[in-house]
C-alpha cells in the first residue's frame, strides 16, 4: 500500500513560560534573580506510525495528549523538534475554526484566498466557487467580512472549501462539534463520500461513535506516546476502559 503519512520517532517540544512579570519592577527583579522563567514541554515523545493511501484513521486520547499536535505537523503548521515526517499529496486541514481566513475579507474573498493557499489556480477556484457557495449555505453573509461570522458559519465555509479542493489527505479536529444538526449530517455524508473515493482521512474526535462509523483504524495517544494502534473497535474499547477509571489528581 502506498504510504501517505509516515512518522518516525517524532518529537515535538514547546517552550512554556512559567510566569510572566506583571510590572516593570518584577521584570527587573527577574533579571537579577537569574532563575529560569520557562521550561520545555514535550507534546510528542517519539511517535511512530504509518498511514497508507485510502485509510481512515481516528486519533483518540484525553485533552492535552498530543492529538492536535499530530494533525498540525501533518498540515505543516509545526516543524517537529526531532524525528522524520513524510507526507505525500495535497493536504486540506480543518484543525481550527477560522484558520487561514483573513478576518477583514468577505467569505467570497476568503474562498479565493484559501483556494490559492491550497494550491489551486484562479480558474480552478472559479470553477468550484458555485459548489462551495451551495454547500456552505451562507446566503447573503458570503459577502460580509468573516470577522462577523459565528463559529457555525466559520465551520460551514471552512468545510466547504477544504472538501471541494479534492485533497489527497483530509485532516479534521473536532470540526463537527459546532453547527446545526442538519449541516452536520451533510458534512458526515461528504466525509463518507471521501472515504468511498479512497481518500486518506485523519479524524480527531471525542465522539467514539463517529470514529467507529468512518474509521477502520484508531491510534490512541496518551501523554505524547502511542499507547495503542489497530482496529478502531479494539482501540476504542481499551480507551473507553481508561476513561471509566478515576483521574489521578
Amino acid at each position: 500500500m502506498f504510504s501517505r503519512v509516515c512518522f518516525e520517532n517524532v518529537v515535538q517540544r514547546f517552550r512554556v513560560i512559567r510566569e510572566r512579570p506583571d510590572t516593570l519592577r518584577e521584570t527587573f527583579a527577574h533579571l537579577f534573580q537569574r532563575r529560569t522563567s520557562y521550561y520545555d514541554f514535550e507534546a510528542l515523545k517519539g511517535v511512530s506510525f504509518e498511514v497508507g493511501d485510502g485509510e481512515a484513521v481516528g486519533i483518540v486520547g484525553r485533552n492535552g495528549s498530543g492529538k492536535s499536535t499530530i494533525l498540525r505537523i501533518i498540515a505543516g503548521v509545526y516543524r517537529p523538534s526531532g524525528g522524520v515526517v513524510k507526507v505525500s499529496g495535497k493536504v486540506a486541514a480543518l484543525i481550527e475554526l477560522g484558520a487561514g481566513f483573513h478576518p477583514d475579507l468577505t467569505g467570497r474573498e476568503n474562498i479565493v484566498l484559501n483556494g490559492l493557499l491550497l494550491g489551486l489556480r484562479m480558474h480552478e477556484i472559479q470553477e468550484r466557487e458555485e459548489r462551495i457557495l451551495e454547500f456552505a449555505e451562507l446566503g447573503q453573509f458570503i459577502d460580509s467580512p468573516v470577522k462577523q461570522y459565528s463559529s457555525g458559519m466559520f465551520m460551514r465555509l471552512g468545510f466547504a472549501v477544504a472538501t471541494e479542493v479534492n485533497p489527497d489527505i483530509l485532516l479534521m479536529d473536532e470540526i463537527l462539534s459546532v453547527g446545526d444538526a442538519a449541516f452536520q449530517r451533510k458534512c458526515l455524508q461528504r466525509i463518507e463520500d471521501f472515504r468511498k473515493q479512497g481518500k486518506t482521512i485523519f479524524m480527531v474526535s471525542h465522539q467514539a461513535g463517529t470514529i467507529r462509523q468512518f474509521c477502520q483504524r484508531a491510534v490512541w495517544i496518551h501523554d505524547g506516546l502511542v499507547r495503542a494502534d489497530g482496529p478502531a473497535d479494539d482501540v476504542l474499547s481499551r480507551y473507553e476502559e481508561l476513561l471509566q477509571q478515576p483521574v489521578e489528581v
